[in-house]
């Protein structure tokens, strides 16, 4: 039987892409707006497309906050996508005064006005050579806002779009692209099955 790997509605987020990148693993993945199932769960996505006000809004109105915090500070295995990653950092200049998880410091800035926003497309990303989970390859990117710089402690990879930026951080178990994974072909469907077979908890929690 394929493992199940819940997925958090948000709301806001293309989940259909995201379950199917999921199924093209061979895993059994599930919607969940439970914040028990999050804190239980072997594995957990949280994607994300829109804004980051509405996004958390969400999140509080279902109680969904706490037990994302609780996950991502514990290490356990949890993959954050495109809005997931900025939901990770203090806030962004998209959403003025709007508090996001604040796993790590840090601000969302937008794009310069040098570049087309939102950045629509393939671009070429380059990993640390410490990271375990993250390589060099080419992903689909949907994004207007990113991180300037990588918190300390995590390992990046790095993309340019009017300069660099964050394109994916990971810390132990937990990997965070800004960046689709699941439409990034197999550079993307690669870099899932490696996070799929990173160390969880004992025990499967079913849909």
């Amino acid at each position: 039987m394929a493992q199940p790997v819940f997925v958090v509605q948000t709301s806001t987020a293309n989940t259909a892409s995201v379950l199917a990148g999921l199924r093209r693993c061979g895993t059994d993945p599930c919607l969940t707006e439970d914040p028990d199932v999050v804190r239980r769960a072997e594995r957990v996505v949280l994607p994300g497309v829109g804004a980051l006000a509405s996004a958390m809004d969400h999140l509080d109105s279902i109680g969904m906050t706490s037990a994302l915090t609780e996950r991502f500070l514990q290490g356990l295995p949890t993959l954050a996508v495109c809005l997931g990653l900025q939901l990770l950092a203090s806030g962004s200049q998209e959403s003025p005064g709007r508090r996001a998880l604040g796993i790590f410091p840090g601000q969302a800035q937008r794009f310069p006005a040098s570049v087309k926003v939102p950045q629509l497309g393939w671009n070429r990303i380059v990993a640390q050579e410490s990271c375990r989970l993250l390589r060099d390859g080419y992903a689909y990117f949907a994004n207007s806002y990113c991180l300037k710089q990588a918190p300390r402690g995590w390992r990046a990879a790095f993309a340019d779009y009017g300069g660099s930026f964050v394109a994916a951080l990971e810390r132990g178990d937990v990997l965070a692209c800004q960046f689709h994974p699941e439409l990034s072909s197999a550079f993307g469907l690669d870099l899932l099955k490696r996070w799929l077979t990173t160390s969880a908890l004992k025990g499967v929690l079913p849909c």
